[in-house]
């Protein structure tokens, strides 16, 4: 096997741990299988991973308590992070404690393999417009002339050429959702 890749992939759901496993030695990859928190120090004793995938969710912890670990055994070290519960803010804290990457189940071995390659930044990705609905542009325009008229119904309702009545039945049905 390749020393320059060698890989640990913490994972307490044991089938797709093998399975993903099998899938990266067949692509060349020496790889160790760690279930739980507590087992990551042994096994770093006897094995030196360059590459990790880690689930953010195990039964006994968080994975990011690997991702620390693994951070400062080897810095250099790539790890990806692999979640069905993603957030932004699991998102930051992996990167800040070492990952180089965080992707949302269900994730292949192409997206993990991608994602070491793209260890670095790009300030050049796309930045996509969030889908509004018209609804909620709706409320976002009466919000701002309510605003502007400091909260008078009668003058915004004015203002956005309605019948006050409307207004005040359109600002009831936000109050109760």
């Amino acid at each position: 096997m390749d020393s320059d890749h060698q890989l640990v992939i913490v994972e307490d759901d044991a089938s797709f741990a093998r399975a993903l496993g099998k899938s990266f030695e067949r692509r060349g990859y020496e790889v160790r299988l760690c279930q739980r928190v507590d087992d990551l120090d042994n096994l770093l004793e006897a094995f030196a991973p360059n590459y990790a995938v880690v689930d953010l969710k195990l039964v006994n912890g968080s994975g990011l308590e690997c991702v620390k670990l693994l951070h400062e055994h080897d810095p250099e070290m790539k790890i990806v992070v692999l979640t069905g519960f993603a957030s932004i803010a699991t998102a930051v804290e992996a990167i800040k404690l070492g990952a180089c990457h965080y992707l949302a189940k269900p994730s292949n071995t192409d997206d993990i393999e991608a994602a070491f390659r793209r260890a670095e930044g790009d300030a050049s990705v796309e930045l996509t417009a969030r889908p509004t609905s018209i609804k909620n542009l709706e409320w976002e325009h009466i919000h701002e002339v309510l605003v502007e008229t400091e909260f008078n119904i009668s003058e915004a309702a004015r203002r956005l050429g309605m019948h006050r009545r409307t207004l005040a039945r359109k600002l009831a049905k936000v109050r109760m959702k």
